[in-house]
């Protein structure tokens, strides 16, 4: 799973479609995270001591992570793709589409320009 907790996302389908909110916790085993005011349910509890206080509480609902995307944390409505690339000169380099940057993460092709040059 790409999405990690206080990643931003913005939900693509359903109700709250086109919102953005935090990631509070993902659910692995499900593939499914919860977001921080989206997918509310209302929650009937009664009181389970005398202390207690029953009510209606409003609370996050668990959603799918297909149904959310990851956002650009600088921009809060630029969205961003990650992927990973291998290239011929034995480079990973990490493409975020919507910005066309690459950064690389290994750089091994130095030993073989060095070779080259002798």
């Amino acid at each position: 799973m790409k999405i990690k907790v206080n990643d931003t996302v913005l939900v693509i389908t359903g109700e709250d479609k086109g919102k953005t909110g935090k990631v509070l916790k993902t659910i692995k085993s499900e593939n499914k995270v919860v977001v921080e005011g989206i997918n509310i349910s209302k929650r009937h509890t009664k009181p389970r001591t005398s202390n207690d206080k029953g009510g209606i509480f409003d609370i996050e609902m668990p959603i799918h992570v297909s149904n959310v995307k990851l956002v650009d944390k600088k921009e809060a409505k630029k969205e961003t793709k990650k992927e990973t690339k291998t290239t011929k000169t034995s480079k990973v380099e990490k493409v975020e589409n919507k910005e066309k940057e690459t950064k690389t993460t290994k750089e091994v092709a130095k030993k073989s320009t060095k070779k080259a040059s002798k």
